[in-house]
C-alpha cells in the first residue's frame, strides 16, 4: 500500500511540478533551493489527506509559498555575508521569459518576503487577492497593500523597451564576438553611455567586488579581459535567454561555465550580468 500511495501522490504531483518550480525559483532566486522546497512540498503532499483536497494546485502552491517565506528569512541573513555582488541563479531558455526578468528579480530582493510573495502571486501569476491571502495567511486587504507597495519598488525594473527576440540573440552573439576578439570599436558601438557590469563570483572565482559603472570604465575592463581571452580562450556553448535577457553560456579557461546576460534598451546594452559562481552554475552542467 505505501508504494501504491507514493505512486498516486506522484501521479497527481508531477504535472504540477514545473509550475511549482516557477513559483519557488522566482521567490528564492536559487534553483537548488527551489528544488528543495518543491521536494519538501511533495513529501508533505504524500502525507496529506489528498482525497479531501479539492484543488491540489492551489493547495500545493500555498505549501510552496509558505516554505519559501520560511526560506527567505535565512536567505536574507546569508546575503548579508555574501562575497561581492549577488545575482540570482541563471536559468537559460530558448525562448524569452517575459514575466520575471533578471533586473526585476534583483528589484524583488529589496522587498520584504511578504511583499515579494504578494507581488509574484498577484501581478506575475495572476491570482486573486483571496487566493493570495490564503497562501500567505494575511487578509485580502493587507495583501492588496503589500502588492501595491511592492509595485512601487519594482516599477522601474520592468522592461520599458522590449528588444525583438531575434535581434536580442543577434546582439548577444555580436557582443560575445567583439568582447572575446578585442574589437573595441564594435563593442563600444553596442554599449550605452551609462552601461554597468555586475559580476557574481561568490568568492569562488575572480570577479569584480563592486558593480562597474559608466562607458569608459566598462570599456577598460573589456580591454583587459580581451587580452586574457586571446591568451587563454573562451568557448561559446550557446546563446539563449538568461533569466529573460539575451545572453550566452561560455566555457572559460578554468574549465568552468559562465553565463552573460545583456539588458538592452533602445538597441544599446545598458547592463551586463555575469555569473561566475560555480555553485550557481552547477544545474547547467
Amino acid at each position: 500500500m505505501p508504494e501504491a500511495g507514493h505512486a498516486d501522490a506522484a501521479a497527481s504531483f508531477d504535472p504540477l511540478r514545473p509550475k511549482l518550480m516557477r513559483v519557488a525559483y522566482r521567490m528564492l532566486g536559487s534553483v537548488a533551493d527551489a528544488e528543495d522546497v518543491v521536494q519538501e512540498a511533495f513529501i508533505r503532499w504524500m502525507g496529506a489527506g489528498r482525497s479531501e483536497v479539492r484543488e491540489p494546485e492551489a493547495f500545493l502552491r500555498r505549501t510552496v509559498t509558505r516554505l519559501c517565506l520560511d526560506q527567505l528569512k535565512s536567505a536574507r541573513r546569508q546575503r548579508e555575508t555574501y562575497v561581492g555582488p549577488w545575482l540570482p541563479d541563471p536559468v537559460v531558455e530558448e525562448e524569452e521569459e517575459e514575466d520575471v526578468t533578471l533586473p526585476l528579480m534583483l528589484a524583488l530582493e529589496r522587498l520584504s518576503p511578504l511583499e515579494r510573495a504578494a507581488f509574484l502571486l498577484h501581478d506575475v501569476f495572476g491570482l486573486g487577492f483571496e487566493e493570495v491571502a490564503a497562501s500567505i495567511q494575511r487578509d485580502p486587504a493587507a495583501c492588496r497593500q503589500l502588492a501595491a507597495r511592492a509595485r512601487i519598488h519594482v516599477r522601474e525594473a520592468r522592461p520599458r523597451f522590449q528588444v525583438e527576440k531575434q535581434r536580442g540573440i543577434e546582439l548577444a552573439g555580436a557582443f560575445f564576438a567583439a568582447s572575446r576578439s578585442g574589437d573595441m570599436k564594435a563593442l563600444g558601438a553596442m554599449l550605452a553611455a551609462d552601461v554597468s557590469v555586475h559580476a557574481d563570483g561568490g568568492g569562488k572565482r575572480p570577479a569584480a567586488m563592486q558593480p562597474i559603472f559608466g562607458f569608459d570604465a566598462v570599456m577598460k575592463v573589456h580591454e583587459n579581459l580581451a587580452a586574457l581571452f586571446r591568451k587563454d580562450g573562451s568557448k561559446l556553448i550557446r546563446t539563449g535567454f538568461v533569466n529573460g535577457l539575451p545572453g550566452f553560456i561560455t566555457l572559460e579557461a578554468d574549465d568552468e561555465l559562465q553565463t552573460t546576460a545583456l539588458e538592452i534598451e533602445d538597441g544599446k546594452v545598458v547592463a551586463i550580468y555575469v555569473m561566475r559562481n560555480p555553485d550557481k552554475l552547477r544545474h547547467l552542467h
